[in-house]
């Protein structure tokens, strides 16, 4: 009985013995592997992230073509879930091109946007147009569109014709070799400051008013050279009275003597007068100067700016030299300046500007 005893305890610890050393094997192994496994990984993530995203990009377009082949797959089973409700997509009208917010009438209107035209538009002549009603519509001359448009008289525009349409009255110009602002205003008989006041045309340098060959350029109130117009009004030359002389309104005098070279327009609330000789410019109104000199960067240069109290102000801009100071009371027909060009200036000649309550009037209004 002793030695069945013995033999059992022996077998046990054997048994237990095994059990010991292969626990301890096992336990070698697993860490030996997991010991690779993390070096292999280590080795994986580093070529990962030096390529940075390299195999991520074509691994995500590889995941999302799965996930579309699989939506296409399942897409019918998913359908047949909802009987009678089922659609094929590409059966589905597209809706109309324009929505109309009436069906009351089928008469088809066109509403020209109040927003100011930054470049040359299209449009197309519709039933009952004419050159000049084209015009009056636009804001703009009829040669304007004759000459955009290359057109040889007034009857031959036809209706479903596109025309072009510029944002003021001119011309357009293409840059070419040796052109400056002041050859091109020259040869379209406009205002080389009036060029540059537009507001769309650019320059490559703004101080020079230089031009890239190839550029486009508007040439407000510009007529082509040698042509007969077809609305001559438009191009007649004012010239101003002389310098004080007192308008039939009595409340304003002219400001300067010299050539009116750009009017009153959206972009240019005011009225360029011109002079070679650079007269003095004078007050057109008695009142209190608030500004003297050169206050800022605005492209006005020296200016002055009089307050008559009445709600009216009046601005005298670009003046070589300024005669008055802020703060000092002036009579209609002092004199306050001498014509100049200074700041955003092409050429000697007055930025003359008219504001009541604060809204810019056109001088031509106030001084005829």
């Amino acid at each position: 009985m002793e030695d069945n005893l013995e033999k059992l305890l022996e077998v046990w610890a054997d048994i237990k013995l095994f059990s010991s050393e292969l626990g301890n094997y096992i336990v070698k192994k697993l860490h030996l592997s997991f010991l690779h496994f993390e070096k292999g990984k280590g080795v994986l993530v580093m070529a990962l992230y030096k390529q940075r995203g390299k195999y991520v990009r074509r691994f995500m377009h590889t995941g999302m073509a799965g996930l579309a082949g699989l939506a296409m797959a399942i897409a019918p089973v998913v359908a047949q879930e909802f009987p009678g409700r089922s659609v094929n997509p590409w059966e589905i009208p597209a809706p109309p091109a324009v929505l109309s917010l009436s069906a009351e009438s089928e008469e088809i209107q066109t509403f020209i946007s109040d927003k100011v035209r930054d470049k040359v538009m299209d449009y197309t002549v519709r039933e009952g147009d004419t050159v000049s009603t084209i015009a009056e519509k636009f804001g703009i001359s009829q040669d304007t569109i004759r000459w955009q448009n290359d057109l040889k008289s007034k009857e031959s525009i036809k209706v479903g014709q596109v025309l072009q349409i510029l944002p003021v009255t001119g011309v357009v110009h293409k840059v070419q070799k040796g052109d400056t602002v002041y050859s091109i205003a020259k040869k379209y008989d406009s205002s080389p400051q009036a060029v540059v006041d537009f507001p769309y045309n650019t320059f490559t340098n703004d101080e020079t008013f230089e031009l890239a060959i190839g550029q486009t350029v508007v040439i407000p109130d510009g007529v082509k050279p040698a042509e007969i117009l077809w609305s001559p009004l438009a191009r007649v030359r004012q010239v101003t009275p002389d310098a004080g002389t007192v308008v039939a309104s009595g409340s304003f005098v002219w400001p300067a003597q010299g050539t009116i070279t750009q009017r009153f327009s959206w972009y240019h609330p005011g009225i360029d007068i011109a002079n070679k000789a650079a007269p003095d410019v004078l007050a057109a109104d008695s009142g209190t100067v608030v500004i003297a000199g050169w206050p800022d960067s605005q492209g006005f240069g020296n200016r002055v700016l009089i307050d008559h109290g009445n709600g009216y102000k009046t601005q005298y801009a670009h003046l070589q030299t300024v005669y008055v100071v802020s703060g000092q009371t002036v009579k209609r027909g002092d004199r306050i300046g001498k014509m100049g060009s200074t700041g955003r200036s092409t050429g000697t000649h007055l930025d003359f500007r008219v504001f009541y309550n604060g809204q810019p009037l056109n001088p031509l209004d106030i001084l005829r």
